[in-house]
């Protein structure tokens, strides 16, 4: 039975999880690969701290290119992060010959192109299952078991410290400067949360599921987003008046010559599959032309549920090595010779329902000026919400529109948020009924 040698670059949360896999889950991961899995070396600029699991300190170094560089090892695991010493890394062990595993969101998905064009020049294989989801197996799925589809329509939830804010938010109307605060105190956000809550995390994962299910990679810097800031409970309390919930959802639809790619916060109906996801969760709803819809759940991050996606990675390249496998799959799943690049859909020409709340002077006429500005850029009213009374004095004015262009619903806001009786910008919330087109 052969060994197959493993080198880990990173050992914080998740590298130190993946060890744990490894380790105690040995003879389990050796009767599935059909040969024996071992980490030779760990890299990391700390090797005195403990990190909750017992490791052999011969193991340790503090020089990468001690595992780059080891002809013994199979397969190198970059979990340190960021983007330029990670990168180097990858494209360093690739060209050395090794297969890459990695977790590295931001990385793949600001230079996905260079990083799977080198992988194929090289004639080895980069992983990356723990990239989007923590312990959900999207990225296998959408290589493997639905590869017979075209992808209709991606809704993702996909950061489970907005999620965990939204849903407290929701059961229990506390303001979002509040939830944060206790969301950091318990661990689940850092502090201050802003790459999650201004939705960059989601459009990281979001711009790799669009590369996987379209066959090129694309920049998430083309991909809008927006983050959940600036939502109150009233919002939250108004939504669920029109029978919605508000959730930070990442969605990708096909249309055409163009994809739809997209991050910030939706008003869905509450009965809809995402609706019920809370907490601290991840899910991924995707519609194939032939499968239908699918529902992936679960948690999307912790150290042991990414641990074990970057393991799940490890396994299948075993495998590959184990049986001198001589065709390996790229990275996308796609051929180089069969790409196509990704035209991204112009934010301004997306239309759906829109969600208003203005904060407007309680006078007589107030409500038809509005309405009258929203008219002359062709948004349509569906309903009207008015609460509250102070004598010149403002009130929130919610609205919720039928379908309207986005650059239509851009310029009307931009005249109404400067009308005298307007007293503070106008809160927007897209409305989204989670169906494609077909």
């Amino acid at each position: 039975m052969s060994n197959i040698k493993v080198g880990i670059i990173g050992f914080g949360t998740v590298g130190a999880g993946a060890y744990e896999v490894l380790r105690e889950n040995a003879d389990l991961i050796r009767s599935r690969v059909g040969a024996s899995v071992a980490v030779k070396r760990i890299a990391d600029l700390d090797v005195d701290s403990d990190r909750g699991v017992p490791v052999d300190k011969g193991l340790l170094t503090t020089n990468a290119e001690e595992i780059i560089d080891d002809p013994e090892i199979d397969v190198v695991v970059e979990l340190i992060g960021g983007l330029t010493q990670a990168k180097e890394y990858i494209l360093c062990a690739m060209e050395k010959g090794k297969h890459v595993v990695t977790a590295n969101k931001a990385l793949l998905a600001e230079y996905g192109h260079e990083l799977y064009d080198m992988a194929e020049r090289c004639g080895v294989n980069l992983e990356f299952e723990a990239s989007v989801g923590g312990g959900i197996p999207i990225i296998g799925a959408m290589k493997g078991g639905l590869s017979a589809n075209r992808f209709r329509n991606i809704m993702g939830i996909l950061n489970g410290t907005s999620n965990y804010i939204l849903t407290k938010m929701s059961r229990y109307y506390w303001p979002y400067e509040k939830v944060v605060k206790e969301a950091v105190e318990l661990g689940y956000a850092e502090d201050p949360p802003t790459l999650d809550v201004d939705g960059t995390d989601a459009a990281h994962k979001l711009a790799i599921l669009i590369s996987l299910a379209y066959g090129s990679a694309v920049s998430f810097k083309d991909i809008y987003k927006e983050g959940i800031t600036s939502l109150t409970p009233d919002d939250i309390r108004f939504a669920q008046e029109f029978g919605y919930c508000v959730k930070l959802l990442a969605l990708a639809r096909d249309r055409g010559e163009e994809v739809e790619a997209r991050v910030h916060p939706v008003m869905i109906p509450q009965d809809h599959i995402l609706a019920n996801v809370n907490w601290a969760y991840n899910a991924i709803y995707l519609e194939g032309d032939f499968v239908g819809p699918n529902l992936y759940y679960g948690l999307g991050a912790g150290r042991r549920p990414t641990g074990s996606a970057v393991v799940s990675d490890i396994i299948e390249l075993s495998r590959r090595i184990a049986n001198k496998e001589k065709g390996l799959q790229p990275p996308l799943a796609h051929y180089g010779r069969e790409r196509k690049s990704i035209s991204i859909k112009p934010m301004k020409s997306l239309t759906m329902p829109y969600y208003f709340r203005f904060s407007a002077v309680d006078r007589p006429g107030v409500l038809s000026k509005i309405s009258g500005v929203l008219g002359q850029h062709n948004i349509s009213i569906t309903s009207v919400i008015q609460k509250g009374r102070e004598v010149n004095g403002p009130v929130p004015v919610v609205m919720l529109t039928h379908e309207a262009c986005e650059e239509n619903v851009m310029k009307a806001i931009s005249v109404i948020d400067n009308m005298d009786v307007v007293t503070d910008k106008t809160i927007l919330i897209r409305v989204d009924k989670g169906i494609s087109d077909k």
